[in-house]
């Protein structure tokens, strides 16, 4: 690559002004941000070029297919990574999700043109008895979430079924694995990638900012094929207010019938003449999710 060359380059880690990027032969390269070109984001595809020495400098960011946000504790969204082929949302019996977790995962995905993938880890563990009215439920529907069409994948990270499932899922893919604190993502990803202290030090000692990787969004290569995004405390703090309209094209049963209303602006709630309560009403859509839509859709005013 010479002075004047461009390069087309995979970024890795981004630290504000500067980053780390992998070249198309798989070298890493510290690599600088022009204020003039932007930002760029984990998982972002960049045209670089030889600055002074050999330190490389963005030319240009290429158009992205879509953009993974989190939000913060006012709800404002902001960028963590790009060009995702899908998300995992990992949950557990251990600690068990709210009532409505899952539908919140998978309506935010949806609304950013993400596949959902969802991961049941820990299944080693029982669902507890006695809390059949609260998060476990999310546990007992997985059989309706795999009729719906959602991939499903069981791991444990102690015992049977360990994680074969999960490789070929994530085969010559980009994916970035979220949910709530605790239910095992970190055990996940060092399962998958045994070389991870190799590869995190070399993101850290490309760009010296070693301190920061525990904080900071870094893309992993998985030795099977594909890359693995991970990014400490995603989702903390909640899923953004999403309009009313992105809200029922997240449940993904209602296609179907959606645009059948008697009335265009229907909500599906106590309108007249609305198809989805009626597809409900016939056992054409589960009432579990539709009950789930109404909470929803509650919340989101």
């Amino acid at each position: 690559m010479t002075t004047d060359a461009r390069a087309e380059a995979l970024v890795l880690v981004s630290y504000g002004s500067q980053g780390v990027v992998m070249l198309a032969d798989g070298s890493h390269h510290a690599c600088k941000f022009r204020r003039k070109v932007g930002r760029p984001f984990c998982g972002d595809r960049v045209q670089v070029a030889r600055a002074d020495g050999d330190s490389l400098v963005v030319e240009a960011i290429l158009p992205r297919r879509n953009y993974f946000v989190r939000t913060d504790d006012r709800q404002r969204q902001h960028i963590i990574a790009a060009n995702l082929d899908q998300v995992l949302i990992v949950v557990a019996p251990r600690p068990l999700p709210s009532l409505d977790l899952m539908e919140r995962y998978l309506l935010a995905v949806h609304s950013l043109g993400i596949e959902p993938v969802i991961v049941y880890n820990k299944a080693e563990l029982e669902v507890p008895a006695d809390e059949t009215a609260n998060g476990a439920v999310v546990l007992t529907h997985m059989p309706d979430y795999v009729a719906l069409g959602y991939t499903v994948v069981r791991t444990s990270c102690k015992t049977e079924p360990g994680i074969t499932a999960l490789r070929p899922v994530l085969m010559d893919r980009t994916s970035i694995l979220v949910g709530q604190s605790g239910v095992g993502k970190s055990s996940l990803i060092n399962r998958l990638i045994p070389d991870l202290k190799i590869q995190t030090g070399q993101l850290s000692s490309a760009t010296g900012k070693g301190s920061h990787t525990t904080t900071t969004t870094m893309m992993y290569q998985i030795p099977d094929g594909g890359s693995l995004i991970d990014s400490p405390g995603v989702w903390e703090y909640g899923i953004w207010k999403l309009e009313n309209d992105q809200l029922a094209a997240g449940f993904i049963e209602f296609d179907a019938w959606r645009g059948q209303c008697r009335f265009n602006n229907c909500l599906h709630a106590s309108e007249p003449g609305c198809a989805i309560k009626q597809a409900v009403a016939d056992g054409l859509i589960r009432e579990w999710r539709y009950r789930s839509y109404l909470r929803l859709l509650k919340q989101n005013d």
